[in-house]
């Protein structure tokens, strides 16, 4: 019976996408309790780090998802090279940077940051699936928030946000390079 509710989280977590699957969400599906799933997601990750696999259950907050394993990323990059290049400018990272740390957060906001005009940045990195829109802010011409997605995760090898390095309390522009740097 584990062997067949393994497979069915797995499937699960596998349809879930993007959006992922609270423990929850499995215990009710799957008629169990919730130590159950803690149990089968254990199992799960631990077959994923010992069987050479190239899966892993990635947790972000309450929400679990499956993803690809970060180390084996210059492979699945090799297949969207054909759309663009797989380089990002320095106006991407910058605005990339900026969304990771202050999100959610306005286009307007990160002009103001970045003290120049990022709508290419944006839809760029909104085309590269790494930010999208999460909801809009109460105020005139409600603005689009954008934040950092589960890929942006999984192209970096974060588990999570917080796992980005720490601002210093005082950047300059020596610092803010550096860390502009760790997202190359």
């Amino acid at each position: 019976m584990t062997t067949e509710l393994k497979g069915i989280t797995e499937g699960l977590l596998f349809a879930s996408g993007e959006e992922g699957i609270t423990k929850k969400q499995i215990a009710k599906a799957l008629e169990i309790t919730q130590d159950t799933v803690d149990h089968l997601l254990n199992e799960l990750s631990f077959d994923y780090e010992h069987e050479g696999r190239g899966m892993l259950i990635m947790q972000s907050n309450d929400v679990f998802h499956l993803t690809t394993k970060p180390e084996h990323s210059h492979y699945y990059q090799k297949i969207h090279q054909d759309k663009k290049s797989s380089r990002m400018s320095q106006a991407a990272l910058e605005t990339l940077a900026i969304i990771a740390y202050r999100q959610p957060i306005t286009k307007v906001e990160i002009e103001e940051l970045r003290g120049v005009n990022s709508d290419h940045a944006v839809r760029s990195l909104v085309q590269r699936s790494l930010i999208e829109s999460s909801g809009r802010k109460d105020a005139p011409g409600r603005p689009y928030f954008f934040k950092t997605t589960t890929a942006f995760l999984t192209y970096f090898g974060l588990s999570s946000l917080n796992d980005l390095p720490a601002l210093p309390d005082d950047i300059d522009t020596a610092g803010a390079e550096y860390e502009l740097d760790l997202f190359q």
